[in-house]
């Protein structure tokens, strides 16, 4: 083993370590900004992978799209929202565990069992360099049109989500007293700047 190979497999193992503690810890971190946070550093490190497999072109629009544009999307739609609401009991909590962890394993062993039965080719096909941009291209509008169109509207969905979260209520009562608030304080009237003294 010379030292490029052991170079690319320490990248591997420490990039693949990111990834799944990353994950791990979107789900299971209480503080949302937090798991936005980590959802960056995960999408950072598929993009590092994707470097390991010789996919420039690939790694750069991970970085672009995800870390760049829907990450922080995320991150504005958390920042923005201020709304506190009464934390109130859910109704059939443990079943609900049960059934997204069962599901979620479920994901897993079936991820397992293709790892598993795949015959992998070892070493894979040749990097083909600077046509890759062409040949993604090329399977982007013939062979994946239709994955690629839903993603677009995925994506969309998800702005669209993220406007009506970040879009900010004015509320009716004060917070720490309980009073009504004034909206003359919020919403003040228009006031004509020239105002003809001669009609008083």
């Amino acid at each position: 083993m010379n030292i490029a190979i052991s170079t690319q497999t320490i990248c591997f193992l420490i990039l693949s370590s990111i990834v799944i503690v990353g994950s791990i810890s979107v789900v299971l971190l209480e503080n949302i900004v937090y798991s936005a946070f980590l959802l960056g550093g995960v999408f950072m490190s598929v993009a590092g992978l994707y470097l390991l497999l010789n996919a420039s072109f690939v790694a750069a629009a991970q970085v672009l799209v995800y870390v760049g544009a829907v990450n922080v999307l995320i991150l504005f739609a958390i920042m923005l929202v201020n709304k506190r609401e009464e934390l109130k009991p859910v109704k059939g909590l443990k079943i609900r565990k049960i059934f997204s962890a069962a599901i979620c394993f479920g994901l897993l062993a079936l991820l397992i069992r293709v790892d598993l039965i795949t015959p992998w080719s070892l070493p894979g096909p040749v990097a083909i360099g600077e046509e890759a941009t062409a040949r993604i291209g090329e399977h982007l509008f013939t062979d994946y049109l239709l994955p690629f169109e839903l993603a677009s509207v995925l994506l969309l969905m998800a702005m669209i989500g993220a406007i009506v979260l970040a879009r900010r209520d004015v509320p009716t009562k004060d917070i720490g007293t309980g009073n009504v608030v004034n909206q003359s304080l919020l919403e003040k009237p228009n006031v004509p700047i020239l105002i003809d003294k001669s009609s008083n």
